[in-house]
């Protein structure tokens, strides 16, 4: 089974971005996505964002896990 994780990009730099999925920061690769700023929001797989979500999606995302642990 693969997960993705939500997050929001902290920083941008190099095509790298630093995120912050539910208080853990962590560089990922950004290359996959051509805009990304602080503040977007990303889906996060094997350390690559691999898709702009929205704040609800993220939102929608953490009470899932929430719910599963």
């Amino acid at each position: 089974m693969c997960v993705g994780l939500p997050a929001r990009v902290v920083t941008v730099k190099n095509g790298m971005a630093l995120v912050d999925a539910s208080g853990a920061k962590r560089e990922v690769s950004a290359e996959l996505l051509e805009q990304l700023d602080p503040g977007d929001y990303v889906m996060v797989h094997a350390g690559v964002a691999i898709a702009k979500i929205t704040s609800d999606d993220d939102e929608e995302a953490d009470a899932l896990l929430d719910e599963l642990l």
